[in-house]
C-alpha cells in the first residue's frame, strides 16, 4: 500500500475509532501512524486498540507507528459552592490551598508548587485562557489576583501559568504508570507532554530504556526557549498549537511553528504539526477553506507529519477527516511551488560522510532517471538524514528490524519496508531492487540508488552508495567484485 504523498498522516483513536473495521479504513485512506491518547480511555481500552493495529499490520503486511501521548501533570482549580462563579474584570480574586468551596472572591487551587514559583505580575490563565488573571500579591499558599478578563469560572477549569518555570516534573505518577504499561504493549513511539527542559525528556528516556522513541510536545513558552537543547535530548517534536496558543498571544504560534519546523528538519528528526487542524469536521462532512490552508501551510513548511484529533477519535465523520488530509497533501506535494518551496528551505551544514552521501543520494536521483533511493539502515539514523534532504523520488527504508521500520513510518517520505540481515552489499542492492520492483515503485528497466553502511550491523556508518539496475542478473553483471 504505496502512499502517493510524501508527508505523513497521524489519527488520534478513541470512541469514533475504536473497533477494527474502523481502523483499518483509517490506515487504508491514509493514516500511517496511529495515536492513543493517555488522557481518555482505561488500560484495557488502550491495550484493545494496540492489539486491533498490530492485527491489521499483520494483515496488510505493512508496518505501523503507535504514538502513545502521556497526559502530562493537569493543573486546576477546585469546586465552586454553586458549580461556578462570574468574574468580573477588575475585580479581585484569590487562589489558596484552602479546600472549601469556591465563590465568586475565591477558590482553591491545589497546587503548592505553583505558589511557590509565582512572581508578583506573573499571569494565571484559567480555562484555555477564557479567564486572565494577574498576580498583585502571593505567598506559600495564595494569590490575591486582579481579573484581567473575567467570565464564569467553573468546577475542576484547568489553569495555564505561561510566565515562570514550574517546579514540575513532566511525568505525573499517572504518566509514569501509562508509560511503563504502553512500553510494555510495545508502542514505538512515547510524546511526552508538559516539557519544560530537556531534563524533562532525559527522565522520561530513562524509563522508556530504549523501548520507545521519545517525541517532545512544545507546548509551553519555556519549552519554545529552550527548544534547541530539547530538540537535541529528544528523537522528535510535536508542534502542539493548543496549549501553545493558550499560552502566548495566537498571533506567535505560526511563525513559531515555521520556525521549530525548520530546525527539527536540520536536525534530522520527526516533527508533527497538531491541534485544530480539521476542528470542523468533527461534525461536518466537510472542513473549512480556512483549515484546509492550514493544513497545506504544514506541508509547504515542510513537517514530516499533520495530526488528527478529536476528528478521528470522537467526530462524526473520522474517515473522511483522513480522506480530507490525504488528497490535500496530495494536491499540495503536485503543485511546482512545493518543490520550489522545499528546495529553498534546504540548508544546513553538512559534515559528517554520511551527510555528504545522502546528500549526493538526493543529487542523484534528481539529475538522472532514479526511480528511488533505498536506503539499509539498523537505526534509522540513515533513513531520517536522506528524509533530511526531501527528495522528489520515493525514500524505500530496508530494515531488518520492525521497531525501526514501524518508527520510521513518522518520517517524511518513508516507504518502510522489513527484509532479512545481510552481510554484504551486493546482498543488501539484490534486496533493494527486489522491494522496488514488489512494491511498484520501479520495474525491471529502472534504476535506484542504493547507500547503506559497511560492515552491517553498525550505526551510523553509512558510507558507501551504488546506482544500481533493478534487475538482478544486470546487478551480478555490474557488480565491481
Amino acid at each position: 500500500m504505496r502512499r502517493m504523498r510524501k508527508i505523513k498522516i497521524v489519527a488520534t483513536l478513541g470512541p469514533a475509532s475504536s473497533d477494527y473495521d474502523t481502523i483499518r479504513a483509517l490506515f487504508e485512506a491514509g493514516a500511517d501512524v496511529f495515536r492513543l491518547n493517555m488522557s481518555h480511555g482505561s488500560h484495557e481500552e488502550i491495550g484493545a486498540r494496540h492489539k486491533i493495529i498490530r492485527q491489521i499490520e499483520e494483515d496488510l503486511g505493512r508496518p505501523i507507528a503507535i504514538l502513545a501521548d502521556l497526559q502530562g501533570p493537569k493543573l486546576r482549580v477546585g469546586v465552586f459552592q454553586d458549580g461556578s462563579a462570574e468574574l468580573v474584570e477588575g475585580q479581585d480574586f484569590r487562589l489558596d490551598l484552602d479546600d472549601a468551596e469556591g465563590d465568586a472572591t475565591r477558590v482553591q487551587l491545589p497546587h503548592p508548587e505553583i505558589f511557590q514559583a509565582l512572581e508578583k505580575g506573573a499571569s494565571l490563565l484559567v480555562n484555555d485562557g477564557k479567564i486572565r488573571l494577574k498576580v498583585k500579591e502571593h505567598g506559600e499558599d495564595f494569590a490575591d489576583c486582579e481579573v484581567m478578563v473575567g467570565g464564569t469560572i467553573s468546577n475542576r477549569k484547568g489553569v495555564n501559568v505561561p510566565d515562570v518555570e514550574l517546579p514540575l516534573a513532566a511525568l505525573s505518577p499517572k504518566d509514569r504508570s501509562d508509560l511503563e504499561y504502553v512500553c510494555a504493549l510495545g508502542v514505538d513511539w512515547l510524546a511526552l507532554s508538559f516539557v519544560q527542559r530537556p531534563r524533562d525528556v532525559e527522565e522520561a528516556r530513562e524509563l522508556c530504556q530504549g523501548r520507545a522513541a521519545v517525541l517532545s510536545k512544545i507546548e509551553k513558552p519555556l519549552a519554545v526557549k529552550n527548544f534547541e537543547s530539547i530538540l537535541e535530548a529528544s528523537d522528535g517534536i510535536m508542534v502542539a498549537r493548543g496549549d501553545l496558543g493558550v499560552e502566548l498571544p495566537v498571533q506567535n504560534v505560526p511563525p513559531i511553528q515555521k520556525r521549530l519546523i525548520r530546525k527539527c528538519r536540520a536536525a534530522a528528526k520527526p516533527v508533527i504539526v497538531a491541534t485544530q487542524m480539521l476542528e470542523s469536521m468533527i461534525e461536518s462532512p466537510v472542513p473549512t477553506r480556512a483549515e484546509v490552508s492550514d493544513v497545506a501551510n504544514a506541508i509547504y513548511e515542510g513537517a514530516d507529519a499533520v495530526m488528527l484529533s478529536a476528528e478521528s477519535a470522537a467526530g462524526d465523520y473520522p474517515i473522511e477527516a483522513v480522506t480530507t488530509m490525504n488528497a490535500v497533501a496530495i494536491e499540495v506535494e503536485s503543485d511546482p511551488t512545493y518543490r520550489d518551496v522545499i528546495n529553498a528551505s534546504r540548508g544546513g551544514t553538512k559534515e559528517t560522510v554520511a551527510d555528504a552521501i545522502v546528500s549526493a543520494a538526493r543529487e542523484i536521483a534528481e539529475t538522472t532517471d532514479i526511480k528511488a533511493i533505498c536506503c539499509y539502515t539498523q537505526s534509522g539514523t540513515t533513513a531520517t538524514l536522506v528524509a533530511r534532504e526531501r527528495p522528489m523520488v520515493p525514500i524505500i527504508a530496508l530494515t531488518s528490524m520492525m521497531g525501526t521500520a514501524r518508527r520510521l513510518c513518522l518520517s517524511w517520505g518513508m516507504h518502510c519496508v522489513r527484509t532479512g540481515e545481510v552481510t554484504r552489499f551486493k546482498e543488501a542492492v539484490i534486496n533493494a531492487a527486489r522491494a522496488a520492483r514488489t512494491e511498484g515503485i520501479a520495474d525491471a528497466t529502472d534504476q535506484i540508488v542504493v547507500t547503506a553502511g559497511v560492515p552491517f550491523g553498525q550505526s551510523g556508518t553509512t558510507n558507501i552508495l551504488r546506482v544500481a539496475p533493478c534487475e538482478e542478473r544486470l546487478i551480478f553483471a555490474t557488480d565491481p567484485g
